[in-house]
């Protein structure tokens, strides 16, 4: 399924109360649980094991986890809810009414190695189900979810070969904070009213659009 090993299958339903049952979650996030998922199904269990590859030294499993939605999105709080109840790295694929989409955190591993944080969700466009299809690549567990969240992410991660996942996602941090502020800065300059607040406005503008453009061609 989804182009993993039948070596790595697992499928076991798991019910969604399990993540927030008995432990402290908001009831808006209980709420999303009950209203935009159907059912989860633990799809893959991807291990140095169950791909006859080398153990990371971040990356010991990906698991890869089916949830079946019954509205066409999932709010981004139930993923982090998922990720920080389960000490493994998470491929999440959304299925609903024939389509599918992949989602995938930039976790890290703090606190001594015991806990998680998920800095960023990488995701592909929705997409028939049977075309969501991909590739393990890498000698260890470490290398295969590089390539996951590479290959989920597209061109927002795409890299020079030298540079790690953590610099890639630290410059697409920097480029989305810089897009963000040229938006602001775009709008103020439609509302100003004032000619030489606007030509301040405009020579901030034109450098950070230079900012962004040395990222993208970096």
């Amino acid at each position: 399924m989804f182009g993993f090993p039948v070596s790595t299958e697992f499928n076991k339903r798991i019910p969604k109360q399990k993540f927030y049952e008995n432990i402290e979650v908001s009831l808006a996030v209980k709420r999303i649980f009950v209203e935009q998922i159907r059912i989860i199904y633990w799809r893959n269990k991807l291990a140095a094991a169950t791909l006859n590859l080398a153990a990371g030294d971040a990356v010991t499993e990906i698991e890869v986890f089916e949830v079946k939605l019954n509205v066409p999105q999932l709010d981004e709080a139930v993923l982090r809810q998922i990720d920080k109840a389960i000490p493994y790295h998470i491929l999440f694929v959304l299925t609903y009414e024939g389509k599918a989409q992949a989602w995938i955190g930039y976790k890290e591993v703090v606190s001594g190695g015991h806990t998680f944080k998920v800095n960023r969700y990488y995701h592909t466009e929705w997409v028939p189900e049977n075309e969501l299809q991909f590739t393990i690549s890498g000698l260890n567990m470490d290398a295969v979810y590089e390539s996951l969240v590479r290959q989920i992410a597209g061109e927002r991660l795409q890299a020079p070969s030298h540079e790690s996942l953590k610099e890639s996602v630290g410059r697409d941090e920097e480029r989305r904070r810089l897009e963000k502020q040229i938006a602001a800065l775009e709008n103020a300059m439609r509302k100003e009213k004032q000619l030489n607040r606007k030509m301040e406005l405009n020579a901030e503008l034109k450098r950070l659009k230079k900012e962004l453009a040395e990222i993208n061609a970096s």
